[in-house]
This record gives C-alpha cells, structure tokens and sequence, in this order.
C-alpha cells in the first residue's frame, strides 16, 4: 500500500549544494535531479509499531519477538529507532530474535514527555526502570549514543553482557575539527534551544551534514540514478526520512551531550555519574564493541576500552548496508558465547 508522505524541507542541503556546484556543477546537477526524485517518489505505508510489554512516561519497551533471554536494543536519542527495524529484509531486531533470543526495541518516545530530562536522567528515569521491568537481566546492545547510555545502564544495574555499535565513549578523541564546529553550532543555537525547550533536529542534521558535505550531495546525485521502483530506492527514502524525522532533543540532554560529553570528556575521564556514581567503560560483565572504520559520526578511536572489533563501514551502512553481515555474525557468535 501507498500513500503520499511529503518530506522535510532541506534549505540545508540546498545550501550544500551550492556551495559543491561552485567546484562541481555536473555533481551538483546530478544532486539537483536526485533531490526532485526523491521529492515525488511515492512513499510506502509504514507498519504499526511493534506491541509494548512495558511503559514508563512517554518511553516504552517493544516487542520484536523471539524467544529465550531477553536483549534490549538501545537507540540514540537522536534518531528514531526504527533504523533498527528499517524493514523486512534489514531489521537488526529481527536478527537478534532469530538468535534464539527474545528482541526487545526501546522507544524512547516524543521528546514533549522528557523535556526536562538530561542524558543521564534518560537512563535514570526512563531506561533503568525499563529493564527493572524485565523477569531477568538482559543484554544490553546500544547503538551510537544509545551505547554510550547503555554502558552507564550496565554500572547500575544488573544486565547478562553488553554490546555497542559505533558508540562513542572517549569524547577527547574526536577531531579538534568537528568538536570545534559541535561548539560553534552550540553558541549559535543554545539560546534559541533554551527558548524552545528543545534543539530542533534540524539544527543536529545541519552538524551531520557539515562533517562531509560532499558526500550529502553525492548521495543524492546516485539515487537519481537508481530505478524508483527498486529495493534500494526505497530503501535509501527510508533512511533520509529517519534521518530527517527524530524528535527534537530535550534541552538540558543536548546541554549534558554538547557542554559536559564532548566539551569535557566526563565519560571518558571518569567524572559522568549516572544514578549517584560514577560511570565507567570498565564492565565486571562480558562487553563487545563494535566499530565502524569510515565512521565520521562516532569514529572507532572513541569507542569504548575493551574487546572491540572494526567493521568496513558508516556509521549508518554497518546497521543497514551490505557491513550488517559482518556485524550480525559478530553479534551471534558474542551472544551465543
């Protein structure tokens, strides 16, 4: 079944493509017919989400089948989590259940119920009682920041093993460049994200987008090469609208994520304290990181201590592209262990 889902405005991307078009107009033309594509490319109806087995506030934890001990999948904040269920063929969740296991999807929610929540109260007062409600401690497996929150879950409260995928931990260790344009956004939007409550998504994606503004144009320009009918049209709308649909972060999260994570490495420093402590990498449990070796967003060289295993990959791609086989064989052969 279709129906029409027009997506977000992109003056951002319009902007990028100006700015590619002064060293390469034919990229820029190509990017230029790309984006009419995906602008009138019919849009498939979504399924209704997954049934919930608990609620807390406005976060919930979903059902994605399978049987045997318990893994729950931990989104980022930023994001919605269904790119963790993109569809039939690519769902992590499906994945895990087929592992013997019973896959558990938390939905952190919209972000109006946590407005007053920071990072560290996510997992306080919404993650923490989450996994309380289980009859047994889980698996924790946490994706981009996701990871970062499962990890300090993991210091507080009982879980069987631990795996993040492309989550940062060590802050200090990203690019003086990209931690320096993460500032610059942050003074140009921090009063305007007070006001509102919220740092708006399109302001998160205009510092994603800044990291390799060329390849944003590149990507387009491919997929107006692509048949719209095919799997990989589909699949690359699915993934700019969960790319362009997250709900907004909660102020005083993205006051925590921007100010006290990147800005002063508490995490990697020891100085993070999630529920009365201090949080730390160094798990009395078995953990596994996973890491992406072209990852821009969290580069591998601010993953975690311990076992970590590099993946030929994006960020994105080792979710979702042709590196998931690497990944989900890695993930079976830890959780099966």
């Amino acid at each position: 079944m279709q129906h029409e889902r027009a997506p977000r405005p992109l003056p951002l991307f319009l902007e990028l493509l100006r700015e590619v078009s002064e060293r390469d107009p034919a990229l820029a033309r190509d990017a230029l017919a790309g984006l009419k594509a995906y602008e009138t490319v019919p849009r498939r109806e979504r399924p209704a989400p997954k049934p919930e087995i608990a609620r807390v506030n406005g976060a919930c934890l979903r059902d994605h089948g399978g049987s045997g001990p318990p893994v729950v999948l931990i989104p980022s904040l930023i994001n919605p989590p269904r790119i963790l269920d993109l569809d039939a063929d690519v769902s992590l969740t499906a994945a895990i259940a087929g592992m013997g296991r019973r896959s558990l999807l938390l939905d952190w929610g919209p972000a109006e119920a946590r407005k007053q929540l920071t990072v560290a109260a996510h997992i306080e007062e919404l993650l923490l009682p989450l996994l309380r409600s289980i009859d047994r401690p889980p698996a924790l497996i946490g994706y981009c920041l996701g990871g970062t929150m499962a990890i300090a879950a993991a210091n507080v409260a009982p879980c069987e093993r631990l795996v993040t995928l492309a989550a940062p931990w060590n802050f200090n260790h990203y690019p003086a460049a990209s931690k320096g344009a993460l500032q610059d956004m942050w003074r140009h939007s921090e009063s305007a994200a007070k006001s509102l409550g919220a740092l708006p998504m399109e302001v998160l994606q205009a510092a994603f987008w800044s990291l390799d503004p060329t390849r944003t144009v590149r990507k387009f320009a491919e997929f107006g090469r692509l048949d719209p009918a095919s799997d990989d049209a589909r699949r690359f709308v699915e993934l700019e609208e969960w790319a362009n649909e997250g709900e907004a972060l909660p102020y005083p999260a993205a006051k925590e994520l921007i100010e006290q994570l990147f800005g002063e490495d508490r995490p990697g420093s020891g100085k993070w304290e999630v529920g009365g402590r201090a949080v730390t990498d160094e798990l009395t449990v078995p953990a596994l990181h996973l890491t992406a070796t072209r990852d821009m967003i969290a580069p591998a060289a601010t993953a975690p201590s311990g076992r970590s295993v590099d993946i030929d990959s994006g960020h994105v791609g080792m979710i979702v592209g042709s590196a998931r086989k690497t990944l989900l064989e890695e993930l079976s052969r830890f959780l099966r262990s």
